[in-house]
Order: C-alpha cells, then structure tokens, then sequence
C-alpha cells in the first residue's frame, strides 16, 4: 500500500507529471489529472481495499466486531 501511495503521490504527481503531461485524459494531461483527482480517487480505494483487508484478519483470528 505504502509503494502505491509513493507511486501516485509523489512519483506521478511531481517528479514524472511533466512526461505525463503528453497523455490526454478526459481533455486533461494525466500529470494534471493525477495530481488534481487521480490521486484522490486511487487513495479512497486504497482505504476501502484497507479496510476489507483488516476486516478479514479480524474474522480470521476472531476479533470482529458485531
């Protein structure tokens, strides 16, 4: 999760957004995109996989909540 925030964040939002900049998407550059919407949109999926992920091991070793 950790690389993946690292990724969009700081990678394809900063140091590569000028490269990214030469794809559209939307009518937008990708560089403007990820670093405006794309970001966010990949962070709140990033909670949710999160959260369903610490779902399961509280299931597995019998620490849910009811």
């Amino acid at each position: 999760m950790l690389v993946i925030w690292f990724v969009v964040s700081y990678l394809a939002g900063i140091i590569f957004a000028s490269a990214l900049n030469s794809i559209k998407l939307g009518g937008y550059p990708l560089g403007f995109w990820f670093a405006h919407q794309g970001s966010i949109y990949i962070f709140i999926a990033l909670i949710f996989w999160y959260a369903k992920k610490i779902g399961d091991i509280d299931r597995k070793f019998g620490m849910q909540e009811d």
